[in-house]
Formats: structure tokens, C-alpha cells, sequence
């Protein structure tokens, strides 16, 4: 659906933190599936930890993020989408299982509502067809030279 080189047209985020290498199901404004493919060339592996590497939680929440941001960006409008989404909020995170290299995590995010520009989230992340993790996120889009 949404290649490598298509997420890069959408998010700013570019190697070691783009955290999603395809999209594979959208519901355009409700739903959306992502992947990443979890490899031991990962930069975090290094230290992450040695002779055990596990995917950092902070990352898989960060790439749950990523792909809520593509489903937000996708259901804009062109003004919207000058600006940059920025993750503002997470609640009820929760973590699962360990992610090793060689895994695939897939990512689905369901959108729950817009607020006053306020996106809401539920998301989870499975490693086949087992959750890692899950957590309920906010993001908003703003001025990419604006101050915070």
C-alpha cells in the first residue's frame, strides 16, 4: 500500500529513528497497519543489551506514534499537511513481550476521535499475532519553524 519511500513523503523522520518500513491496511481516518522489520543492525542492539538484544519499549511506543501520524497526515487537509505532527500524549502503555532482531512488528493504530486538532489513538504492536505492546496516544500538528 504505502512503500518506504512513500512514508518518507509523509513523516520527516529519517534513519536511526524512522521506525516504520511499509504500510500494509488503511481505513482512510479510522485504521491503519504498519511494519517494521526488526533487524540486529539496529543501532540500540549495540547497547540494547549486549548478548540480548531487545528492542527498546520507548521505540515501539515511538513507532506506534509514527504510523498514528501517518493515518492523522493521510485524513488532513492540505493545510494540515504543511505542518509537522508532533506526539503530545501517551497513557496506558503497556508491554508485553520482548522484541528481538528478526522479528516483524506490525502496528495497528485505531484513531478514537479529533478534538480541537488533538488526535487520539489506541495502538498495538504484535509480533506474529502475539502483542508486545499496547498503549493509548495524542498527537497534534504544528508549525514546523514554531517555537515550543
Amino acid at each position: 500500500m504505502f512503500d518506504i519511500n512513500q512514508i518518507m513523503k509523509i513523516l520527516p523522520h529519517r534513519y536511526p529513528f524512522l521506525l516504520v518500513d511499509r504500510i500494509v491496511e488503511l481505513e482512510e481516518g479510522k485504521r491503519i497497519v504498519g511494519l517494521k522489520n526488526v533487524t540486529i543492525n539496529e543501532p540500540f542492539f549495540q547497547g540494547h543489551f549486549p548478548g540480548h538484544p531487545v528492542m527498546p519499549g520507548v521505540l515501539i511506543i515511538e513507532g506506534m506514534a509514527q504510523v498514528g501520524g501517518i493515518l492523522a497526515y493521510l485524513a488532513s487537509s492540505d493545510e494540515v499537511r504543511k505542518k509537522v505532527c508532533y506526539f503530545v500524549g501517551i497513557d496506558n502503555a503497556r508491554f508485553r513481550r520482548p522484541v528481538r532482531p528478526g522479528d516483524q512488528l506490525q502496528i495497528e493504530i485505531v484513531a478514537t476521535g479529533c478534538r480541537r486538532g488533538i488526535w487520539s489513538f489506541v495502538g498495538k504492536a504484535s509480533v506474529n499475532g502475539n502483542v508486545v505492546a499496547e498503549a493509548d496516544l495524542k498527537a497534534t500538528f504544528a508549525d514546523k519553524d514554531r517555537e515550543q
